[in-house]
């Protein structure tokens, strides 16, 4: 063990200077799980591939059956079209407005379609191939730190987290964000072990690279980091500061690299930056995107230039209502598809509530918007079976640390401080912060509660082994989390009614195989290991019958939002689709194009969508993703029509069947923005180019593409009308 100031000496079979080599199994139940060195034990590798294999199954299976995110995938759709549309993100392929947030999570998808093709499928894969990545990186990260054992628990636990699963089933950006921040834990724990800069430099890289694909979000993982490096790197105080100092300015400026060159680039040779009023990619990121999520603390984006979406704030367990886009809009992106015929809410487009307790198209147990909400049947079903556990596990190993006396460089501490902090750090963001009703932010904290869940296990199975005196804890925290997952259960009474029995008689077959196991006796190793299986299958049989509940459509929706299990209402519709009326007009506007840029102006981007993921075609949203973004303004709507670039404007009737449940049929002048109910809370850009439009542009009749598309209304607008 290494004294407070020792340097580290070299380690056999290792390169000089490391202080803590793979492990190889557990030691001492009072040494931090901390492994002794020597040949991989023969189980590891089988094992390790069973867990992988169960992780693919359960990532890829039906994703031939996947839907197109239609917000993500329109996005992805442009993205394939040009550089310009990749690397910024473009909504649509005419580069007219980015997404509403950084594109680098949708990168691995583009490059995916641009591969095997544009398939619904080839854009669920890579979120796959990286949930798979996360299981095996975090037995990697958790068996350099405690053990064989417990890197094989925490892979296992991991794997049958429920969240975990949806992201890998899904096209949102926490399946690249959870494993590029595990690649930046890895390089910090290679950091730790040498006290090089080189190491911690890449881990602030990765931070950087993460950024782009959840934003500041990213930065919550850097009090772990930081702190795991500033207490255990076997260096000098001066040195380690100095070392964390150049590594936060390096995640800094990594993480600052797209807002910069947007920044730099002229806005004409950009797509306008979607969620902001002034067209500026920090007001996107941190108004838009950050200083939204905390309205219940009362926080005001507006004047960062964000476009504010009407929130409330609510501390209570109910929903948070806000309004925008579609039928709510906000910054979330919602899964239901309208149960009427036609056309519907998209699928991934504006839900009900854009900041919302509950989720679109969900209608289990609210999770809330109060602090307490990690602890809500909404979201502790698809994240939290573990936290009894975990929490038990993180308390135990401090203690232990203390008790011992462990050395400043010790790494089993390193280790509990690591992932202690980041369980807390996060744990705190999601509890004060919005969630906007989206399971899927959850993949950072199963992590964390994966890691400590299998150190602590594998730590009290080596008490109860061993005899020890605190073996007793093995039985005490598999009976608490047992209770905690079967209460969870009893919220969902209609879902496999037997398997909070199942758990419960399991946990007292463990408990008292366990307990006649530590009685002297030939077959005390046998009695005890069939105990030890027992209790692992009482923890496992709750959340691993959610998880494998994702291999039917009925509980999660390959390409969708990632949530898994009961309350999900499948879709009875494609929302990409054309629908007839949509081709007809399609067919009409081509053969009428005239050299036009964008074949239309469209009122809002589910309007727009089907259009492009059916068609690629040049079409013009307007409005952005809630509806409130100034692009494009009445004036640059002129300029357009004036250089012949646009020749066409599409309305919304008022009394259209709006492509969101709850509107009425088609009829009237029209209006521009979301639907009827939203109209008179769009913006007065959008009124401004409804009155513009209606006032100097000619209506064209729907019989003259055979019908109307959906209930829009067709005006043409030439050179004279905006003059």
């Amino acid at each position: 063990m290494l004294s407070p100031h020792a340097q580290p000496t070299a380690a056999t079979g290792g390169e000089p200077g490391t202080a803590v080599a793979a492990s190889t199994g557990t030691g001492h139940p009072d040494d931090g799980g901390r492994p002794h060195r020597g040949p991989r034990p023969r189980y590891e590798l089988p094992a390790l591939l069973c867990i992988a294999a169960l992780a693919t199954v359960l990532y890829t299976w039906g994703i031939g059956h996947s839907l197109y995110h239609t917000f993500y995938a329109s996005a992805v759709r442009s993205m394939t079209d040009n550089p310009v549309a990749f690397f910024f993100g473009s909504f649509d392929p005419g580069n007219s407005i980015t997404l509403d947030k950084l594109p680098g999570f949708l990168w691995p998808q583009a490059l995916s379609a641009m591969v095997l093709g544009f398939h619904p499928w080839a854009l669920v894969l890579p979120q796959a191939v990286e949930g798979v990545a996360c299981v095996l990186l975090l037995h990697l990260l958790v068996r350099r730190w405690a053990g064989v054992v417990a890197g094989l628990l925490a892979a296992a636990f991991l794997a049958l987290t429920p969240v975990t699963v949806g992201l890998g089933r899904s096209v949102v950006e926490d399946a690249p964000f959870v494993l590029l921040l595990l690649l930046a834990a890895e390089a910090t724990w290679r950091a730790v072990e040498r006290g090089r800069l080189r190491t911690l430099l890449l881990a602030a890289v990765w931070v950087g690279v993460a950024f782009q694909c959840k934003m500041l979000e990213a930065w919550a993982v850097l009090p772990a980091l930081a702190v795991a490096y500033l207490v255990a790197a076997p260096t000098t105080p001066r040195r380690r500061i100095g070392h964390v100092a150049v590594a936060g300015a390096v995640a800094v400026a990594v993480s600052a690299s797209w807002v910069a060159v947007a920044t730099v680039v002229p806005a004409q040779s950009r797509p306008y930056i979607d969620g902001t009023t002034d067209n500026s990619a920090f007001s996107m990121v941190v108004g838009y995107n950050f200083l939204t999520r905390f309205t219940t603390l009362g926080v005001d984006a507006g004047a960062t230039g964000s476009v504010v979406t009407g929130q409330t704030s609510h501390r209570g367990g109910g929903p948070v209502h806000a309004t925008g886009r579609g039928a709510g809009g906000g910054t979330g992106h919602g899964t239901r598809i309208s149960d009427r015929p036609g056309r519907g809410t998209r699928a991934g487009g504006a839900g009900t509530t854009g900041h919302t307790a509950r989720p679109t198209g969900w209608t289990g147990p609210a999770m809330g918007n109060s602090e307490l909400k990690m602890f809500s049947p909404g979201l502790a079903t698809q994240t939290g079976w573990l936290y009894p556990l975990a929490g038990c596990s993180l308390v135990w190993g401090l203690v232990v640390a203390r008790r011992r006396r462990a050395a400043r460089t010790d790494p089993a501490l390193a280790g509990y401080l690591l992932w202690g902090v980041w369980l807390a750090t996060f744990f705190a963001t999601f509890s004060f912060g919005s969630v906007t009703g989206h399971t899927y932010y959850m993949g950072v904290v199963a992590v964390a509660l994966a890691a400590l869940s299998g150190a602590g296990l594998a730590r009290a199975w080596a008490a109860c082994r061993a005899g020890d005196r605190r073996a007793w804890v093995l039985s005490a925290v598999t009976a608490v989390n047992v209770v905690w997952c079967a209460a969870l259960t009893l919220c969902y009474p209609h879902f496999h009614g037997w398997l909070a029995p199942a758990a419960v008689g399991l946990c007292v077959l463990s408990l008292a195989l366990v307990g006649a196991g530590r009685r002297p006796g030939a077959a005390r190793p046998r009695i005890l290991v069939a105990g030890l299986a027992a209790g692992l299958a009482s923890l496992l049989v709750i959340p691993g019958a959610w998880s494998a509940s994702a291999l039917s459509t009925r509980y999660n929706q390959p390409g969708g939002m990632g949530r898994v299990g009961p309350g999900i209402h499948p879709a009875r519709t494609d929302p990409s689709l054309l629908t007839p009326g949509d081709r007809r007009l399609l067919s009409y506007l081509t053969a009428h194009r005239d050299g036009a840029k964008y074949l239309v102006a469209l009122p809002r981007w589910p309007d727009a969508a089907p259009y492009i993921l059916q068609a690629n075609a040049s079409v013009l949203p307007v409005g952005g993703f809630t509806g409130r973004v100034p692009d494009p303004t009445p004036a640059q709507l002129r300029r357009l029509v004036g250089s012949g670039e646009l020749h066409y404007v599409a309305l919304q009737g008022s009394r259209r069947p709006a492509r969101d449940s709850g509107a009425a049929p088609h009829g009237g002048a029209g209006t521009y923005g979301a639907s009827r109910r939203q109209a008179g809370k769009a913006s007065a850009g959008n009124a401004a180019i409804t009155h513009w439009v209606t006032g100097h542009c000619t209506a064209v009749p729907p019989t003259a593409y055979h019908g109307d598309a959906d209930g829009l209304l067709l005006y043409r607008c030439d050179a004279r009308s905006a003059r």
